[in-house]
């Protein structure tokens, strides 16, 4: 499905009902919005991975202006300013009062820069494997310099540049850093083709991902903004995580108040899959705990 959004075709997808029946009421559950990372993701990599969650919100996936199935533009307009005021907009073409925002990596950024600004039409916050300000970056690059071989230093060089030339080569990116994204990476044939299937479905964008690291990511910071945060938050950290490390989620739960932080010790990047199990139950819980009981 497709909104019309500030000037641009914005692609969603929407998983679960949101009316359920519960005895004698119909019962609403909370409307989570999925925000993807890259900058330049999209929203493939986290289906079926979510779908559980799908009985307890309604899931409406999200891909960022230029990256997966929404409408192309200058790269200039990726921007996380742009990303915000998109989420904006589609929940209000919605017809949504409050949502909940769940960010993995860039997407809990673009999570924390809603909060900042449309904190009212919160719910909660769930960021996952995210960070609060560019210093992600210099933690990464000191742990790809000591754990990277030398290909993906290389590699981790053309990101910190900005200077991805095609989606070939950000597809060769993914292929070279697997092992860092995921702890429980397998070097076997039948892996191989699971990861390469996944990559053949994505639809990532290399310029958004330019944009980002090359440009407005290196100013992105928070951190001031923290205490304020009211709305209920959970905070999920891969221990082994290169990219965004603990960390970074560790300042987040320090600096907002109330925040819950669970911190997946067999993760790297990818915790929802290192650990997917372990990762439903605990956004079950958390939702259960912190949700059910503000949705009439």
């Amino acid at each position: 499905m497709y909104a019309h959004v500030n000037g641009v075709k914005l692609f969603f997808d929407v998983e679960g009902a949101g009316f359920v029946p519960d005895g004698p009421i119909m019962r609403e559950k909370p409307v989570c919005f999925i925000l993807h990372g890259g900058p330049g993701g999209d929203h493939t990599g986290f289906k079926p991975w979510l779908s559980p969650l799908a009985d307890d919100m309604q899931l409406v996936y999200i891909d960022y202006r230029g990256s997966g199935k929404s409408e192309k533009g200058p790269q200039t307009t990726y921007t996380l300013k742009n990303n915000v005021e998109d989420i904006e907009e589609l929940r209000k073409y919605l017809g949504l009062e409050q949502i909940v925002l769940m960010g993995q990596s860039y997407g809990g950024m673009v999570a924390l820069e809603y909060a900042r600004k449309y904190q009212e039409n919160l719910q909660s916050l769930l960021l996952v494997v995210t960070a609060p300000s560019h210093e992600f970056m210099g933690r990464a690059k000191a742990i790809v310099k000591a754990k990277g071989t030398p290909e993906q230093q290389e590699m981790a060089q053309v990101l910190w540049d900005g200077a991805f030339q095609s989606n070939e080569q950000q597809s060769e990116y993914y292929k070279v850093m697997a092992p860092l994204y995921s702890y429980s990476y397998k070097d076997t044939p039948e892996a191989a083709l699971a990861r390469n299937d996944a990559e053949q479905r994505a639809n990532r964008s290399f310029e958004a991902l330019n944009e980002g690291f090359g440009g407005f990511l290196r100013e992105y910071d928070v951190t001031d903004f923290l205490p304020s945060i009211h709305v209920p938050t959970l905070i999920v950290a891969g221990r082994h995580d290169w990219i965004t490390p603990v960390e970074g989620s560790i300042e987040l739960n320090e600096k907002i108040p109330n925040s819950k932080l669970v911190i997946f010790e067999e993760s790297s990047h990818a915790a929802m899959k290192d650990e997917h199990e372990k990762f439903i139950s605990t956004v079950k819980e958390f939702v259960d705990s912190e949700l059910r009981c503000a949705v009439h």
